[in-house]
């Protein structure tokens, strides 16, 4: 498979704590990858790095052969990179369809001119996002919460809304940070569809998650981190044997 993201000897310490180790690794087109590993081990840094949040000391992250090292969320945005937030980041008070319609990256709002003066294009777009929208709440069996407050629908409704939010971006590499944390079995199971699903529209993914039959069930490749290193590579059952992996979990 074509090489889509490249991560080469990363570092990253915070007051001297080391955050990132020296870590290194490839992400293919159409894959989705499993990161696992104990609180602490760097995850969620590491995504922060991607995506521009947090500056690297060392290292660099080429992304389509582009470098993205170092450059702004909105700008590794625009490459093809969206991602998801344990905190899910919705706007709570702004409705279903509103914070998906906000997502996608043709917005003629963006323009000064279309503020006060929306031309035929803009109108045609603002007609075409909302269609799609709707067709990714109708899709996913929400389409009824459309014009509902994000902050009045479930737990797992929000979550999903947020992975909705991800997809609008229409990103070519989705980082998704444990998107079936405390939901019910129902939603684990719809949002595990629509991920298993990505890799056939030439998605790839990279999946935080501590559900490792989940992992087992969506991941082809499973990456295992622990206090900044990656510890262990391979298919979920090779880095769930792994001795090192065990004895990370035991220490």
């Amino acid at each position: 498979m074509d090489n889509l993201l490249k991560i080469q000897n990363c570092n990253k310490h915070f007051n001297g704590i080391i955050a990132l180790d020296d870590f290194s690794c490839e992400i293919s087109k159409n894959e989705i990858v499993g990161l696992i590993g104990p609180n602490g081990a760097g995850k969620s840094t590491l995504f922060n790095v991607i995506t521009g949040f947090i500056s690297i000391d060392s290292g660099q992250i080429t992304f389509n052969n582009h470098t993205i090292t170092k450059k702004a969320p909105n700008k590794i945005n625009k490459f093809g990179i969206s991602r998801t937030f344990q905190g899910l980041r919705l706007i709570r008070q702004m409705t279903v369809l509103d914070n998906i319609l906000l997502s996608f990256k043709k917005q003629p709002g963006e323009h000064l001119e279309n503020v006060f003066f929306k031309n035929k294009k803009a109108k045609e777009i603002e007609s075409e996002n909302k269609r799609k929208a709707l067709k990714l709440l109708k899709d996913t069996g929400i389409e009824d919460k459309a014009n509902d407050l994000a902050d009045d629908l479930s737990y797992g409704q929000q979550k999903l809304l947020s992975l909705l939010c991800c997809l609008a971006s229409d990103a070519e590499l989705l980082l998704l940070d444990e998107p079936i944390a405390g939901i019910n079995p129902a939603m684990i199971e719809k949002i595990l569809f629509i991920i298993t699903e990505l890799p056939k529209k030439g998605k790839s993914v990279i999946l935080i998650e501590h559900n490792m039959d989940a992992v087992s069930q969506v991941c082809e490749r499973v990456i295992f981190m622990d206090t900044g290193k990656k510890i262990s590579e391979g298919t979920p059952e090779e880095v769930r044997n792994d001795p090192k992996v065990i004895e990370a979990y035991l220490e």
